[in-house]
């Protein structure tokens, strides 16, 4: 059995590779899923399980516990299963599937439904998930020149523009997200929004929109008008549109219907969809999932066996 920490693997994966895994694992069967969280006094320990036929199974349990200040409020680990024999063949770092995971799970969703050859990509938000979101598209996708950042904290954008510098970015802080969102080809928003940021009033035609941030029922970062105007896809229908708010507050309301819901990623990687015409605008709901997850633990665990 191997233990996989994230000084192990975290410099031999790629952007396009885990693009491709993702892409590949959804060609397979359709995935088994199912999740456990339990809660105690604001910590919560969430358990996601996945088993896909001809790829293997996979626990990842996560701890969150916002109040710790010398620990990370995030820790955990993946048990990735053979799924023949039921062995346990490695334990794998939790923040390195979930890093790999999250940007991964968006650049697919964004190479097979943005239009081609984008020049301009406007992150919104400035945490953790927004430093991979920058290296991911443009590895994904080299036509990008112009790079934006727009968060709500200038001083926390600031720090992440300085951090990235440093691995040759020339990043642009914005301060009118209107007129950022306008001329972007590729918005990824990454927040961690109650009340939806981005207007339908400011997209233009042929923008595809990366929304990763809420995941809980009570957030949102589109509105209505944003949501109604799009084509809308999701990476899983059973992960989004019962347990996410992005979907769930419009859909209660009567503001979509599920319909609108175009299709998900067996659907897009099995070309049974795509974007209708180069003018539309795409959105693309990032709610994650254990079968990602797996997916992931496997592209992992075959690029450190390839060293070996």
């Amino acid at each position: 059995m191997d233990n996989i920490s994230f000084q192990d693997a975290d410099h031999l994966l790629s952007w396009s590779g885990i693009a491709d895994a993702l892409e590949a694992g959804h060609k397979l069967k359709k995935a088994d899923i199912g999740d456990l969280l339990l809660q105690n006094s604001g910590n919560s320990l969430l358990n996601r399980g996945a088993w896909i036929e001809g790829l293997g199974m996979l626990l990842k349990s996560m701890s969150i516990f916002p109040q710790n200040i010398d620990l990370p409020s995030v820790q955990g680990a993946a048990l990735l299963f053979d799924g023949e024999t039921g062995t346990v063949n490695s334990v794998i770092d939790g923040i390195l599937v979930t890093k790999w995971k999250t940007a991964g799970d968006s650049v697919l969703g964004a190479r097979l439904l943005a239009a081609p050859q984008p020049t301009n990509l406007l992150v919104v938000g400035a945490g953790t998930v927004a430093k991979s979101l920058f290296q991911a598209y443009r590895e994904v996708f080299p036509s990008l020149k112009k790079f934006t950042l727009w968060n709500r904290t200038r001083q926390r954008a600031k720090n992440l523009v300085e951090e990235l510098s440093a691995l040759g970015f020339t990043i642009e802080i914005v301060t009118d997200l209107e007129a950022a969102v306008k001329e972007a080809n590729i918005i990824s928003c990454a927040t961690m929004a109650i009340e939806p940021i981005l207007k339908g009033d400011w997209v233009s035609p042929g923008t595809h929109v990366d929304l990763i941030g809420a995941f809980k029922s009570d957030m949102r970062e589109a509105d209505d008008a944003l949501l109604q105007k799009s084509e809308l896809f999701v990476d899983s229908f059973e992960t989004t549109i019962h347990h996410i708010g992005e979907l769930m507050i419009p859909l209660q309301s009567g503001a979509i219907k599920s319909d609108d819901v175009r299709g998900d990623l067996y659907d897009l990687c099995n070309r049974k969809i795509s974007r209708s015409n180069k003018s539309a605008i795409t959105i693309f709901k990032n709610g994650g999932g254990a079968h990602l997850d797996l997916m992931t633990a496997v592209y992992i665990r075959e690029s450190l066996a390839k060293i070996k």
